[in-house]
C-alpha cells in the first residue's frame, strides 16, 4: 500500500481521497516530527520554571480554569479529560470521515505547537494504519473549545478504551489490540496537556468540510454535464453560452461553466438546427450565471477549509519563540462554521436548478410528450419521479438554514459564543447525498427525452448516454422505477473524472 507523509507540505485533493478511501498507510514527515519533540521539550520545561498557573496544563478545563492542579495529578486530569468528554450521539460517522479526522489531527500536531509527545502522535498513526477506527458520533460539538466530543471518542483507543470499527463490525478497543497483536498501536497514560491537545482542534468541521469538497468538485462538473445533455433534450438555443456573452460579464464561475457547456454543446448537430423557440427558459439558458454563482462559492469555502486543514487549532498554543504557552481561540469554528452552511447553499442552488429542468422536459412542450411517456394516460411515465426531486430539493431547503447564525451559552458562561459549525458540517454532507440523486433523476429524464426526440449529439455525449442507459434503459411503459433512481445516482457517484477537469484553487 503506497505511504503517504504528512508534515508542513499541503495535501491535495488527491491524497484527501486517497485518506478517505483507506488506500493509503500515513506516517509523520522527519520535519513534522522534529516540530512535535521541539515543542513537547520546550513545554515541559516551560512548565518548571513557570509560577503561573498555565491552562489546561496545570487548572481544570472551561469554567473550571481557575482550579489548580497538583503535579501528582496531571495526568489523571488529562485522562479525565478524555473520558469525561467523550459524549457523543447520533449517526455514527461513515469511516471516510474518520480516517479525515484522524488525518487532519496529524496535520494540526505537526505545525508543532501543540506540546503533544511524539509517541503519542505516532500512536495515532499506527492506529489508522491498522485499519481499526474509533467510532465517532455526529452529535455532541457545538463547533468550539474544538470539536471535543467527537475527537474524544477518537482518542479513547489511545488509552485502550472506546470502541472500534474492525473487520466489518464495531469491537470494543481491548479486544481489537489482543487480535492485532505486535501491530497494535501502542496505549498511553497521558501527559500534561495531551488530552487537551487531542480534543481541541477543529478537524471534525473540517473533515466533514474536506469530505464534501471532494464530493462538491466532482458534483459541480457532474451538473454542468447533466444540464448540457438536458439542454439538448429540451432542443435548446447554444447562443446562451457563448464567449462573448460571458466576457462582458466575466465572473469566473460563470466563465468556466459557459465555456464547459459551449464546448459540449456545440459538437451536437441539434443545437445548430432552426428553432422555432427564441429564448429557453431560465432553468437551462442560466446555467452559466446560477451554477457559476455555486462555483464561486465553492472556491471561497475550499480556500477557507484549506486553510483550516493546514493549521493549528489548538489551545493553548505553544509558542517557543515568544517563550510563552497562550490560551486563545484557535479552536473556534466560526471560519467554518460560516462556509460550510456557504457550501450548503451553493450546492443546494445546483439541485434547485436542476430539479427545474427535470419540470421542463416533463411538461409536454417542445414536441416531447407528458412524462417523457410514449403513451400518456395509460403510463404516467416520469411523474412522481419530479416529485421525488422536488422534495429532496425542499428538504435541502431546510437544510440550509445557517446553523451558523445560532450559538448558545456553555461552560457556565465560560464558552458563552459558539460557531455551531459541527451541526453545519453534518447537514451539508446530507446536501452532498441529496444532490446526487436530484442530479440522478434529471439524468434520467434527460436520456428519455434525447430517446423520444431522437436527439442527434456529439459521440461523446452519445458515449455517455449510452453506458447510462446500460444501467437504467429507457422508459417504454411504465415499471417500477425505485431501482433505476438509484442506479442513477449510483452512476455519477462511480463515474472515473480526471481531477484536472474538476474546480481547484
Amino acid at each position: 500500500m503506497k505511504l503517504l507523509e504528512i508534515g508542513t507540505a499541503p495535501l491535495s485533493y488527491v491524497d484527501y481521497q486517497l485518506i478517505a478511501d483507506g488506500s493509503v498507510e500515513i506516517q509523520l514527515s522527519e520535519t513534522a516530527r522534529k516540530r512535535i519533540s521541539a515543542s513537547r521539550k520546550f513545554l515541559e520545561e516551560k512548565s518548571l520554571r513557570s509560577i503561573a498557573p498555565i491552562y489546561g496544563v496545570n487548572t481544570g478545563f472551561g469554567s473550571l480554569c481557575d482550579i489548580e492542579v497538583g503535579v501528582e495529578d496531571l495526568g489523571t486530569l488529562q485522562t479525565n479529560l478524555v473520558r469525561s468528554h467523550a459524549c457523543g450521539t447520533g449517526d455514527r460517522l461513515d469511516l471516510p470521515i474518520v480516517r479525515l479526522i484522524i488525518a487532519l489531527k496529524l496535520k494540526s500536531f505537526a505545525v508543532g505547537v501543540s506540546g503533544i509527545r511524539l509517541e503519542v502522535c505516532e500512536s495515532l498513526v499506527q492506529l489508522y494504519n491498522s485499519g481499526a477506527l474509533p467510532v465517532l458520533y455526529a452529535q455532541g460539538s457545538l463547533g468550539a473549545s474544538g470539536d471535543l466530543a467527537p475527537l474524544a471518542h477518537m482518542s479513547l483507543p489511545l488509552l485502550g478504551e472506546g470502541s472500534l470499527w474492525f473487520e466489518g463490525e464495531v469491537q470494543e478497543t481491548r479486544a481489537v489490540l489482543d487480535q492485532l497483536g505486535a501491530k497494535a498501536w501502542r496505549t498511553h497514560t497521558l501527559a500534561s496537556k495531551e488530552g487537551l491537545a487531542l480534543l481541541n482542534g477543529t478537524q471534525f468541521m473540517s473533515a466533514h468540510g474536506i469530505y464534501a469538497t471532494l464530493h462538491a468538485r466532482r458534483l459541480d462538473y457532474l451538473a454542468d454535464y447533466v444540464g448540457a445533455l438536458s439542454t439538448a433534450a429540451h432542443d435548446g438555443r447554444i447562443e446562451a453560452f457563448s464567449h462573448g456573452v460571458h466576457a462582458t460579464r466575466p465572473q469566473r464561475g460563470q466563465v468556466l461553466t459557459a465555456k464547459r457547456v459551449f464546448q459540449w454543446l456545440n459538437e451536437a448537430p441539434i443545437m445548430h438546427e432552426a428553432k422555432s423557440h427564441v429564448q429557453d427558459p431560465y432553468s437551462f439558458r442560466c446555467i452559466p450565471q446560477v451554477h457559476g454563482a455555486s462555483k464561486n462559492a465553492l472556491w471561497h469555502a475550499m480556500e477557507v477549509i484549506e486553510t483550516e486543514a493546514n493549521s493549528a487549532t489548538d489551545n493553548p498554543v505553544v509558542l517557543e519563540e515568544e517563550d510563552a504557552v497562550i490560551s486563545a481561540g484557535n479552536f473556534h469554528g466560526q471560519p467554518l462554521a460560516l462556509v460550510l452552511d456557504y457550501m450548503a447553499l451553493a450546492l443546494h442552488e445546483l439541485g434547485s436548478i436542476s430539479e427545474r429542468r427535470t419540470y421542463q422536459l416533463i411538461s409536454g412542450r417542445r414536441e416531447l410528450p407528458p412524462f417523457l411517456t410514449p403513451n400518456p394516460g395509460l403510463n404516467s411515465g416520469l411523474m412522481i419521479a419530479q416529485y421525488t426531486a422536488a422534495g429532496i430539493v425542499s428538504q435541502n431547503k431546510q437544510y440550509c438554514t445557517p446553523a451558523s447564525a445560532d450559538s448558545i451559552e456553555s461552560s457556565n458562561g465560560q464558552e458563552d459564543h459558539v460557531s455551531m459549525g459541527a451541526n453545519a458540517a453534518t447537514k451539508l454532507v446530507k446536501v452532498v447525498d441529496n444532490l446526487y440523486q436530484v442530479l440522478g433523476i434529471e439524468l434520467l429524464n434527460a436520456s428519455q427525452a434525447l430517446h423520444l426526440r431522437e436527439a442527434s449529439i456529439s459521440h461523446d455525449m452519445q458515449g455517455f448516454i449510452d453506458a447510462f442507459r446500460a444501467v437504467v434503459p429507457v422508459l417504454d411503459e411504465d415499471r417500477y422505477l425505485h431501482p433505476d433512481l438509484i442506479a442513477s445516482q449510483l452512476f455519477l457517484r462511480g463515474l472515473s473524472l480526471e481531477d484536472d477537469v474538476l474546480l481547484s484553487l
